[in-house]
């Protein structure tokens, strides 16, 4: 991959994690928890999301190496789970709005892809390599997210749905990045096959073709 497709990835990937921020926000301030709009989180200004290491760095060396799955992260978006209305299931909602988001980013990607096709602009256009890389850049974030590994949101699900108790979920939050780091060594492969999974879904049932043949 040359540099400028690097950076266009970065541009993505930063804009994607960006949205899936402000997504938690939004979740909670619709629950009723104004934490995030006071700090100033609700807004498109990438300064004030950005994580160096998760939102540069890390994902630069992860391109650069070719192992083939690029994530990052951005500055976590503040709440207080006690303002929530919504006790029981409002962390969850605040949890899964992340993902959603990255699914919707997805969604409007593929079917703008599919429109320009219809409509007969050239497929080497250099607009298709961009929504192609938000299509699998926001289809692994979400599937990433999801993984019910705190930090990762699938953990709020997981101790919504599921009896856990506060010694096990003690132990989950204290050594989750840990755990997160085991199975992404041990399941990596696994992991990418979801990845797969995913955009070939979108390839087949949103875009019509396989978006991998305008890389």
């Amino acid at each position: 991959m040359n540099l400028f497709l690097i950076v266009v990835l970065i541009a993505v990937l930063i804009f994607s994690i960006m949205i899936h921020e402000i997504a938690h926000g939004l979740a909670a301030l619709w629950q009723g928890d104004w934490t995030a709009q006071q700090a100033g989180r609700l807004t498109l200004n990438p300064i004030k999301h950005l994580d160096p290491w998760g939102s540069f760095i890390i994902p630069f060396f992860l391109i650069i190496s070719g192992v083939g799955i690029v994530f990052g992260w951005a500055k976590p978006v503040p709440y207080n789970p006690y303002n929530l209305r919504d006790q029981k299931y409002g962390p969850a909602i605040v949890g899964i709005a992340g993902p959603l988001s990255n699914l919707i980013l997805a969604l409007i990607s593929g079917i703008l892809m599919r429109l320009l096709l219809v409509m007969g602009v050239s497929s080497s256009a250099f607009i298709f390599i961009v929504l192609a890389l938000f299509i699998q850049t926001n289809i692994l974030l979400m599937i990433f997210n999801l993984l019910p590994i705190p930090p990762l949101d699938g953990s709020k699900l997981l101790f919504t749905f599921l009896p856990i108790s506060e010694h096990t979920k003690q132990l989950l939050e204290q050594y989750g990045f840990v755990f997160l780091l085991l199975f992404l060594f041990l399941f990596s492969g696994v992991f990418g096959t979801m990845i797969q999974f995913g955009v070939g879904l979108f390839s087949d049932y949103i875009v019509g073709v396989n978006i991998f043949s305008f890389f």
